[in-house]
């Protein structure tokens, strides 16, 4: 019975469980990060994301195979990174997994905007939007770091590669325009990414969280006004 209502959840609220799962990596990562079965275990829950993901996708507008057809490629990159110590691959999924990421939050950006009802899982959504950019944009400093090496530079060993965490923790302050922190970027191609990151973070909460706030207070008006 706990299992059927756990699958009853994920079906009502697939939003809710893709942002459960992405901040549940958030924690984890650091975790692992320093350890000797780091990639791995990153590659694994990199995996898990990416499925959640895409049965996320099935709720939306956005088309299925479209998101699989990307999908399989990054999981393909992972596993060689995982299996294989191809860290040479790293680029390369991390460039598809920022188009999954991307295409994914679009997809839930036309799925909230297309009533005129807030529904609950409509209000996941836009957590879950938030942090699928986040990690979309993080996965674009990697690949930047990767072209361009020290595009990135920090108090702590400056000259070093950032890594995921510190890249993510950059991404999330900038997407959320709360600051900067000790991640900077050094170089013209960091310095335009991380700008075109700030205008997507402020146009989405103009746009997209403030429209939610309004329908949920009409909303609210109106069973107000029924009582």
């Amino acid at each position: 019975m706990r299992v059927l209502r756990v699958l009853a959840v994920t079906r009502r609220h697939p939003s809710a469980i893709l942002l459960i799962v992405q901040l549940l990596g958030l924690v984890l990562y650091p975790l692992l990060e320093g350890s000797r079965s780091a990639p791995l275990a990153l590659g694994a829950f990199g995996i898990v994301v990416l499925i959640f993901t895409t049965r996320m996708v099935r709720s939306t507008p956005g088309l299925t195979w479209l998101s699989v057809t990307i999908a399989l490629p990054a999981i393909a990159l992972l596993l060689l990174q995982a299996f294989w110590h191809m860290e040479g691959l790293l680029p390369w999924s991390s460039a598809l997994e920022a188009l999954f990421y991307f295409y994914a939050a679009g997809s839930l950006i036309s799925y909230m905007m297309s009533d005129w009802h807030a529904t609950t899982d409509e209000l996941y959504a836009a957590g879950a939007t938030f942090t699928l950019l986040a990690w979309g944009f993080a996965h674009v400093f990697v690949v930047v770091q990767a072209l361009h090496p020290g595009s990135f530079s920090a108090a702590v060993d400056p000259q070093s590669p950032r890594t995921w965490t510190e890249l993510m923790f950059l991404s999330f302050a900038l997407l959320s325009s709360t600051g900067i922190g000790d991640v900077i970027p050094v170089k013209p191609l960091a310095r335009a990414v991380t700008t075109i990151e700030m205008f997507v973070g402020v146009m989405y909460l103009a746009a997209v969280v403030s429209r939610l706030i309004g329908l949920t207070l009409i909303q609210h008006r109106k069973l107000s006004d029924l009582d």
